[in-house]
């Protein structure tokens, strides 16, 4: 039985509803998960401990913990933090289904997007320096992974994605261009910039510290985390921006 207009827009909404409730889920979720993995400000980290004590004293020479006690243990949270929780929730705020201030003013809500943001691109910031001090003191190079360099873009791109958000705010500053079209550039590069972010989460959890902590079917599920929220974020973009743009011609 073919289904009507109406109850295919009614199913597609409830789909929606239900992806960016998983979203808001797994967005706080993840992070959740890898503070109790990271333990942040111990210095016993899991999967960074020996089991005896010549493995211990291995443990110590080879843990990203070992240099400074707590230091590592603080870059996962922070990037979970960033990239996960603050990133999503930032861009869930203009979900017409999910968001969490959608009985809100627009102007209420651009001023809680640019807030998270903020504070999300702090996050990265002090957390890619945390790590970068940490390689310093095990003297070992950085930047030399696909996680590193992707983690890496990924906080320039959230840097340069909150400065150029400031045309949006003061609009006039660009007289050439129309509002909607810097609307629908924001929206785009900021959907690659946060692909980035989740990009190096994912990298993340195939570093030696990740999968020595984390195995079997739980790798897997942790996986899926910065997945769900990809596509979640790149539905929103894509109906908000992008295929309205393309209906407009």
């Amino acid at each position: 039985m073919a289904l009507t207009a109406e109850t295919e827009s009614r199913l597609y909404r409830s789909l929606r509803v239900a992806a960016g409730a998983a979203a808001h889920l797994v967005a706080l979720g993840f992070p959740a998960a890898v503070a109790v993995l990271a333990r942040p400000g111990s210095s016993e980290c899991r999967g960074g401990r020996g089991r005896g004590r010549g493995e211990g004293r291995m443990s110590q020479l080879t843990s990203p913990c070992a240099s400074l006690p707590g230091l590592f243990s603080w870059h996962p949270l922070l990037m979970a933090l960033a990239f996960s929780f603050l990133m999503t929730e930032a861009l869930l705020i203009f979900s017409p289904e999910t968001s969490l201030l959608r009985s809100f003013s627009r102007k209420i809500r651009v001023r809680a997007h640019w807030a998270l943001q903020l504070v999300a691109l702090l996050c990265a910031l002090l957390g890619l320096g945390i790590i970068t001090y940490n390689k310093h003191l095990n003297g070992k190079s950085h930047f030399v992974t696909w996680h590193g360099l992707t983690g890496l873009l990924a906080v320039l791109y959230a840097g340069g994605q909150c400065a150029g958000g400031v045309l949006l705010l003061y609009p006039k500053l660009m007289k050439n261009w129309t509002l909607a079209k810097l609307k629908l550039y924001h929206a785009t590069s900021g959907l690659v910039g946060y692909l980035l972010g989740c990009a190096s989460l994912m990298l993340g959890m195939c570093s030696l510290w990740f999968t020595t902590t984390v195995t079997g079917a739980s790798w897997y599920l942790a996986m899926l985390c910065p997945l769900v929220t990809s596509l979640v974020i790149m539905n929103q973009v894509s109906n908000a921006y992008l295929y309205r743009k393309r209906s407009q011609h």
